[in-house]
């Protein structure tokens, strides 16, 4: 008999595919995990952007998270977009009293199209309530400005933004470098050149640089959704944090390599990138 380790995603699903529990559902299982879902919010979405935002109730979450956590041994958990204040409320207590391993907070407040995803309200209670729960916060450069309540130009804003995110009680913080760009004048705490992404790892007080190519495409949709959720994934099968991040992020650089030109906007990645698919059609056939 075959077991999986089992990684939840706690957040808004992507009628367009590509991003939300949708890109969860695929990473998780990518990376090889098991993946369960609590849906917070349907959302009519697309490439082209958010239409429209349609959040369940906390008492439609909390029955879902119950009813996931009762049966089935979680191993680790992420939470996406969340929509409202009530709502991370919710998960923070469904969380506070269940024993699910570790928890990857990716603090969805702006879709990639420029959507407004999260109140000021419901960001409060994430710091608050959420926050104090993680393992791992995963925010990009424009939320990580908005929680730590500065503005982030070089690799040293970033360290010091990721400090101040860290008191608010997660073990570690990943300010992720997509959006961050060299600034005109260069300076020794600054980004290297635009062809080079570097995230920054905050845990326990130290610093860790992690730098890949740029990959060149505007088919990015997902793209923080697909990585946290990866390294849920990873660390539900039993990697040490550092490690689940260095593998979630070369299986997303993979994803991005090969993104899918679907739609009319940003397109979604590949999540099954490295599957032999004329070897699989073909067997189909």
């Amino acid at each position: 008999m075959t077991t999986l380790p089992v990684a939840l995603t706690i957040a808004g699903s992507d009628s367009g595919g590509g991003a939300g529990v949708q890109a969860d559902l695929k990473a998780m299982s990518a990376n090889g995990a098991f993946a369960a879902s609590v849906i917070t919010a349907v959302t009519a979405q697309n490439t082209l952007g958010v239409q429209g935002v349609f959040p369940l109730s906390p008492r439609q979450v909390r029955a879902q998270l119950d009813a996931v956590a009762d049966d089935l041994p979680v191993a680790a958990v992420k939470t996406g977009m969340l929509g409202d204040a009530a709502l991370v409320e919710a998960v923070a207590a469904g969380l506070a009293r269940r024993a699910v391993g570790p928890v990857v907070v990716d603090p969805v407040m702006v879709a990639t199209s420029g959507d407004s995803l999260l109140p000021q309200d419901a960001v409060a209670s994430l710091c608050e309530l959420l926050l104090p729960l993680a393992t791992l916060v995963t925010p990009n450069r424009h939320e990580a400005e908005r929680l730590a309540g500065m503005e982030i130009h070089t690799l040293a804003d970033a360290a010091r933004a990721a400090e101040r995110i860290a008191r608010y009680g997660p073990q570690a913080v990943l300010v992720k470098g997509g959006h961050l760009r060299p600034p005109a004048v260069a300076t020794p705490a600054a980004l290297p050149g635009h062809d080079t992404v570097v995230d920054l790892l905050w845990q326990a007080g130290e610093v860790t640089l992690l730098r890949n190519p740029r990959v060149d495409t505007r088919h990015t949709h997902g793209t923080g959704c697909t990585l946290a959720s990866a390294i849920a994934a990873r660390l539900a099968c039993g990697d040490e944090l550092e490690v689940a991040v260095r593998e979630a992020r070369a299986y997303l650089q993979g994803a991005l390599t090969h993104a899918l030109a679907l739609g009319a906007g940003h397109g979604p990645t590949d999540h099954f990138w490295f599957v032999d698919r004329a070897r699989r059609f073909n067997d189909a056939g």
